[in-house]
């Protein structure tokens, strides 16, 4: 595969990535602020579905492709935009696990809770206030992740 075809690849997978979560999280975040169970536990079980579908593959495709591409390109693995990005990716993940785990357990909690027309548990809010708090550093990571990648710093 040539250097372009890849690099579109890549291009293409890291905006799936940023703009699922970005979009998803959007969502569920307002979803919450309605206090509506019934939007909840719909947007809940969308947002797991969609992390599944198009971040999970994402995460996938950005380290195989950005790695294949720096190997083509020659680039020096010791290079600071390629560490810093990969720690920042790093973090980013280690954001993401536990929101994705938060995601699963707040849908089945706000489907519980529409399925016996009952308010969200207590719970659920703590895992919502978790899942948020999580979210902020994964993104501001990988809008940085973004700029080393188009200035590559020396």
């Amino acid at each position: 595969m040539d250097y372009l075809t890849l690099k579109t690849i890549h291009i293409l997978s890291s905006v799936l990535l940023v703009g699922t979560g970005f979009g998803t999280a959007f969502y569920l975040f307002f979803a919450n602020r309605s206090r509506s169970v019934e939007a909840i536990a719909v947007v809940s079980r969308l947002v797991v579905r969609a992390d599944w579908w198009f971040t999970t593959p994402a995460v996938i495709v950005q380290p195989l492709s950005g790695a294949w591409m720096i190997h083509l390109a020659g680039y020096p693995l010791d290079a600071f935009w390629i560490r810093a990005s990969l720690a920042l990716y790093v973090l980013a993940g280690a954001c993401w696990l536990p929101v994705v785990w938060y995601q699963v357990r707040m849908g089945k909690l706000a489907l519980a809770a529409h399925a016996a027309n009952t308010a969200l548990p207590a719970q659920y809010w703590r895992y919502a206030r978790r899942w948020e708090l999580l979210g902020y550093p994964a993104f501001i990571a990988m809008l940085a992740v973004y700029w080393l990648m188009v200035h590559k710093p020396v």
